[in-house]
């Protein structure tokens, strides 16, 4: 099976997938992200207790990108310190931007590097980062703990 196929499974999965699409219990923040120019809306919520996230969900609406985003970011920053989750969150938007393309460095990023392929999409750039920039909000605006 060709990778980009592999990639476009998983992207297809996690679009589709609930297990990350719901509500958590006793969230310390959320953010409601919103993508203008195509509609893709999300409220991510999280629960972050001492400097660990703990738990990550979201609800929302939006493509199959934004969605499949939004279910890897949850996944890979569930368990991770802020710390940790900031820096995966940048490596992420410095792939999708272009800047870092060393396989070796993007394994970090374990099922979100499927969506590396984007950033040869301008019109889909803003689905992908959509999840990536509310959880940014949220830690800057001083909304998780």
């Amino acid at each position: 099976m060709a990778i980009d196929s592999v990639y476009t499974q998983l992207i297809t999965e996690h679009s589709k997938d609930k297990r990350n699409r719901r509500e958590i219990e006793s969230p310390t923040c959320c953010h409601h992200g919103v993508n203008p120019s195509c509609g893709d809306e999300l409220e991510l919520k999280l629960r972050v207790k001492g400097s660990v996230v703990e738990d990550v969900a979201f609800m929302g609406v939006g493509c199959a990108i934004s969605q499949a985003s939004a279910s890897m970011m949850s996944d890979l920053l569930r368990g991770r310190s802020i710390v940790e989750a900031n820096r995966l969150a940048e490596l992420f938007l410095a792939m999708i931007k272009g800047e870092v393309t060393d396989p070796a460095v993007l394994e970090e990023l374990e099922e979100a590097v499927a969506l590396q392929g984007v950033s040869k999409m301008p019109a889909r750039v803003k689905c992908a980062v959509l999840p990536w920039h509310t959880y940014q909000a949220a830690v800057r605006e001083g909304e998780c703990p």
